[in-house]
């Protein structure tokens, strides 16, 4: 055994038995009152498909206008019933005419893998709108089996179970 083995070996067998040897908590999880501040922050500003789909499923007024911030061959693939469509780009120069300042605004764009409706967002709360974006997008709209409209009409999917439950309108969370 080479001395920095050795080194290493022996450091090892004398750390304190408290000592994490896995990634998830090489860093500590934050104190109670940095999570709870974190976590409430992250609501603030975001709300997800499931949600979304329950308010505007209510009837009446959900107290929030939807906006699809994609572009219009996407919108045409498919968008939430009832959103207002709203590319990114266009935004500085239309929001005003669409939209409602004391209105909210949860925009959305393809999916987790799209920041598009994070980029919408920013571009309404520059603007002074209220705003929060919809996790999982459209994509997670219709994985949740969401009806949708297309330029064709409406559509749905069946609810994928890896992403909703398959009985039921409630995951529970």
């Amino acid at each position: 055994m080479t001395t920095t083995h050795q080194t290493a070996a022996h450091a090892a067998t004398t750390q304190p038995a408290t000592t994490v040897r896995n990634s998830v908590l090489r860093v500590p999880p934050a104190a109670p009152a940095a999570a709870a501040a974190y976590f409430s922050a992250s609501l603030a500003f975001h709300a997800d498909v499931s949600d979304v789909a329950s308010a505007l499923a209510a009837g009446g007024d959900p107290g929030f206008v939807v906006l699809d911030s994609r572009s219009t061959e996407s919108w045409d693939q498919g968008h939430v019933p009832g959103a207002l469509h709203l590319p990114t780009a266009l935004i500085p120069e239309q929001a005003e005419d669409l939209l409602d300042k004391s209105v909210p605004v949860v925009t959305y764009c393809w999916g987790p893998g799209c920041n598009g409706a994070t980029r919408a967002a920013l571009a309404l709360a520059q603007l002074g709108y209220q705003v929060k974006e919809m996790l999982g997008g459209f994509e997670y709209w219709a994985r949740e089996g969401f009806p949708y409209e297309t330029w064709e009409g409406e559509d749905r999917r069946p609810a994928d179970p890896l992403t909703a439950p398959v009985t039921g309108d409630d995951c529970g969370c």
